[in-house]
């Protein structure tokens, strides 16, 4: 499954570097999937929504740094454990409850992200 920044992100940015992906971004920023990754063209969102990977989306929040499931890996593929959390001063990276993934379907997305 992905991981989250609950409310309690104390706004640090030590997680934001630590991502593998660049799934990690400051409150109020928009994303997009060609950040940090080599995907270009079309890509399909996990809701089955089909974009432009350059396509800038709406953040996903607005006062703390938040973390695009779409995006997220997990790490695998990377290291042994999600970053975000293992950097985290307040322990607010936690796994999303929302978006749950198997290993190979989170080694999956890591490969499309990084062709």
């Amino acid at each position: 499954m992905a991981i989250k920044i609950t409310d309690e992100c104390i706004n640090c940015g030590a997680c934001e570097p630590e991502c593998p992906n660049n799934a990690i971004y400051e409150g109020g920023v928009e994303w997009a999937f060609s950040d940090g990754t080599t995907v270009r063209g079309e890509i399909t969102l996990m809701d089955g929504t089909v974009i432009d990977a350059e396509q800038r989306m709406a953040p996903l929040a607005v006062d703390v740094y938040y973390i695009t499931p779409n995006k997220c890996t997990e790490c695998q593929g990377f290291h042994e454990e999600p970053q975000c959390a293992a950097v985290c001063p307040v322990d607010c990276c936690v796994p999303d409850e929302m978006y749950k993934e198997t290993v190979d379907e989170l080694l999956a997305k890591k490969e499309k992200l990084h062709i």
